[in-house]
């Protein structure tokens, strides 16, 4: 037996080859390799089809050591897929990269924010490719070409389905050709099988986005093929997935728009209700059968319909390990709905992080400008949330120069994704992260404000840490009055805090400098005035309070 060597947190890879014939091998047997460390623990590795009679599986180990496996298949007769032993030796992972070097995603001891399993912050900051893995994104130029221009930019995350995709009704439109990459479809025709062809082409796709440092939520599909699929076929995809992917830095989400019936069925009542009735009920049981099969317990959640919550799409939450958000793209009227279903996401018991996974993407219906990704990124963040997903209208269904998107409910805006890459609220929503991480901002709660009640305005959108730091959202003049925070109004501060104050413009990144922060007799100050009618940030900090934070 050949001693197979890696990397803690690094997918390792083999493969087992069936002894006996099968008519239907994806369908006749299941393959489960079960790895034991020195320490006794365990981890059951459900193993791919890999295409003829081929089975692969992969395996990251979490600490340093030697492991022993052995192999398990539905068909105990098989010797070539059950009983087959041997031992793997894990170093301690050398290298600089993130999402190996810290491990994997957990949340938080506050129930509010990400970390890495080694406690290192984690601020979502994710771009919404859902159909990222078809060939509209070209292999492998303008795969990379565009994944990189988005480390760049200060993303981490990149929001992606693995299966059939949004904007095709489920009725006509399964086997679309713009459904497919360069090797077909996810599945066979009527779901008899999967299709390994394409999960190779998929696996250049998402190994690379982990190689530049982007960690995949792969959307397992879009919710409403489930009323087409059935919840057990539904299921087999997702042990393919798990299968597949589980061994990377991955968070799982269901499905997108879980609970939405697909678009024929969307003016007849009877069949909305049923639709949603059987999704919601069907969604709930894949969630179980997917915390049951993942032996790394990578982060659970699953996308929602509009305007709701992840936790209003299952029927048990507790399945569940954070919140997305989907608010609208309505533009300047999506602005105050999603403050307003955030802060109440962020509210809701039991605790669960939150964000908002789809808010009017730019350039959408000809609007949602740099303006809007910009209020939609700090209003949230100052508002509780844990990170943000921006997206841009010809990125999320990936509409080529080469191959137009066509869909089936209609242009929703112009832009192909070669040219939409460069929207400068994709570098500004970056800058936000880039802004937060200088400071402990795990630690951040929403900074209230006595004033608030004086002003003709809705929210404050201010956040810190009490006597260290405080940060306030200021957007546009353009907005309704009510969306304008603190903006020209004088801010309280805490007694004996001593605090100097500066203004961030969240275009470009500048700082101006605003001078020492002296409050009144009643503990209000006064700040310069803003340095135009533009959004800024004004920041106050004490910078040896700060000192004294653990980061």
């Amino acid at each position: 037996k050949a001693l197979l060597y890696g990397q803690t947190n690094v997918p390792t890879e083999f493969a087992l080859t069936a002894a006996r014939g099968y008519e239907d091998i994806f369908n006749e047997v299941e393959v489960d390799v079960i790895f034991t460390a020195g320490d006794g623990g365990e981890w059951k590795v459900p193993a791919f089809w890999a295409g003829g009679n081929i089975f692969r599986v992969r395996f990251a180990a979490p600490e340093a050591g030697r492991y022993t496996w052995r192999s398990t298949c539905t068909n105990q007769e098989d010797a070539g897929l059950h009983g087959r032993t041997g031992e793997l030796e894990f170093a301690p992972y050398g290298g600089g990269h993130a999402l190996y070097k810290h491990g994997r995603l957990r949340v938080a001891d506050s129930k509010r924010t990400l970390e890495y399993c080694d406690a290192a912050p984690f601020f979502w900051m994710a771009d919404t490719w859902w159909m990222g893995l078809t060939k509209r994104l070209d292999l492998p130029d303008g795969f990379r070409r565009l994944a990189l221009d988005r480390v760049g930019k200060g993303f981490n995350v990149i929001q992606i389905v693995c299966g059939p995709l949004p904007d095709f009704c489920a009725t006509t439109s399964t086997w679309d050709p713009q459904q497919a990459n360069e090797a077909g479809w996810p599945w066979e025709k009527e779901c008899a099988r999967i299709n390994p062809a394409f999960y190779d082409l998929a696996d250049l796709r998402i190994s690379l986005l982990v190689e530049v440092g982007l960690m995949p939520c792969i959307v397992g599909m879009w919710g409403y093929y489930l009323s087409f699929m059935g919840t057990e076929k539904v299921k087999e995809h997702w042990r393919y997935l798990v299968a597949r992917y589980g061994a990377y830095p991955v968070v799982w989400c269901l499905a997108g728009e879980a609970r939405m019936p697909t678009y024929a069925y969307q003016h007849q009542q009877e069949k909305v209700q049923e639709s949603m009735a059987a999704q919601k009920t069907g969604w709930t049981d894949v969630a179980r059968y997917v915390r049951e099969l993942d032996p790394y317990h990578n982060l659970l959640t699953v996308h929602p319909d509009s305007p709701y919550g992840s936790r209003d799409q299952i029927m048990d939450a507790s399945l569940l390990d954070l919140e997305m958000l989907q608010t609208g793209h309505n533009g300047y009227y999506a602005m105050d709905c999603s403050v307003d279903i955030l802060t109440k996401a962020t509210a809701r018991e039991p605790r669960m992080p939150v964000f908002n996974s789809e808010v009017c993407y730019e350039g959408i219906m000809g609007g949602s400008g740099q303006e809007v990704q910009r209020f939609c990124f700090w209003a949230g963040i100052t508002s509780g949330a844990c990170g943000h997903t921006y997206g841009a209208q010809g990125i999320w269904n990936m509409s080529s120069r080469e191959e137009p998107f066509q869909g089936t409910t209609g242009s929703w805006g112009d832009g192909f994704w070669q040219d939409v890459m460069h929207l400068p609220g994709s570098g500004q929503v970056g800058l936000g992260r880039r802004f937060f991480e200088r400071y402990p901002w795990r630690l951040f709660e929403p900074r209230q404000e006595l004033a608030l009640a004086e002003l003709d305005s809705k929210y404050a959108f201010a956040t810190g840490i009490p006597g260290a730091v405080a940060v306030y959202y200021l957007p546009v003049l353009c907005v309704e009055p009510h969306l304008r925070g603190m903006r020209g109004s004088a801010v309280t501060i805490e007694k004996d805090a001593t605090y100097t104050a500066y203004y961030f413009n969240p275009r470009t990144g500048d700082r101006i400098e605003a001078g020492a922060v002296r409050p009144d007799a009643n503990g209000r100050w006064k700040p310069p005035k803003v340095p135009s009618m533009e959004d800024w940030l004004l920041v106050l900090e004490d910078k040896a309070a700060l000192a004294g934070i653990r980061r």
